[in-house]
């Protein structure tokens, strides 16, 4: 171990670490060495990427073993890197997070960047609704989007919403973002809304079983929906119906259960989104195709 000296040391025995021991990354990293320069970057109060000139620096004595402890953390406990540095990206963005929250990875980061268009070319939403909100990330990131739009952030869990009144008062939106608990629309009578966002749970109660162990220190509330994984998406699609202005959209992520909607919901003629940076199951749909259909 004293052979360990550099940065570029501790990332190479970082990585070779992971991969001995079949660590998962799926919360913001491509692979092991991504994962372990997120931590040494954090440990070492450095920027990412890590900056070549850097690479070559010894570490003091109390930054190797801080290092090492958190590097031991990962693989010992399987705790997905964001819950050990506190932090995660999402649509270019920093967020405060903890094992009381989901990590930021939606897709939908991709719509939000892109103004959701060309739905909403035409008319900037005036109000919007996050539902399932967490961290607060696709709230927050809403309300950059589109300036002049007020936000309703709903979520079940009063842990969540702590959570995501950190990250709203850390870009100033106060004013325009409103954590509200809510179990999906139940807070939220005869209020409308021009763009309804959700990214529920929907994973099925056997995939969640399978998942890798760093999922586990989600909370499974925030993954797992009952009835193959449809229990939530189906009560957003049908309440959307009574809180979408008459022009609204509803953008629903449904990850890998988008087959199971489809073939349960076959009248629904959702656009599934095709995403340049990777995932799947994500709709849109326009609230009068949706009454349509539904009718």
């Amino acid at each position: 171990m004293d052979s360990l000296r550099t940065l570029r040391d501790f990332l190479r025995w970082g990585a070779s670490r992971f991969v001995a021991a079949d660590l998962f990354y799926g919360h913001g990293t491509a692979g092991a060495a991504d994962e372990a320069a997120v931590l040494l970057a954090h440990v070492l109060h450095l920027d990412l990427p890590l900056a070549p000139e850097f690479l070559d620096a010894a570490l003091t004595a109390d930054e190797r073993a801080a290092v090492r402890a958190v590097l031991r953390r990962r693989v010992v406990e399987r705790l997905p890197a964001p819950y050990l540095t506190g932090e995660a990206w999402f649509a270019g963005l920093r967020f405060a997070v903890d094992p009381r929250v989901l990590i930021p990875r939606s897709p939908i980061a991709e719509l939000i960047e892109g103004g959701f268009s060309p739905w909403l070319d035409e008319a900037p939403p005036g109000r919007i609704l996050d539902i399932g909100t967490g961290s607060g990330c696709i709230a927050v990131a809403c309300a950059l989007a589109f300036p002049e739009a007020v936000v309703d952030a709903v979520d079940i869990s009063a842990d969540a919403l702590d959570v995501a009144a950190v990250n709203v008062a850390r870009y100033g939106l106060q004013a325009r973002v409103r954590p509200v608990q809510s179990d999906l629309y139940a807070a939220l009578a005869g209020q409308r809304y021009d763009l309804i966002v959700s990214n529920p749970p929907y994973v099925p109660e056997t995939e969640y079983a399978g998942l890798p162990a760093e999922y586990r220190h989600e909370p499974g509330s925030a993954l797992v929906s009952d009835d193959q994984g449809l229990e939530h998406p189906l009560r957003i699609l049908y309440g959307a119906l009574d809180h979408l202005t008459e022009d609204g959209l509803l953008v629903l992520e449904v990850g890998a259960t988008w087959p199971a909607l489809a073939a349960r919901l076959p009248q629904v003629p959702f656009i599934w989104v095709e995403l340049e940076r990777g995932g799947e199951g994500v709709a849109v749909i326009e609230r009068r195709v949706l009454a349509e259909a539904l009718a």
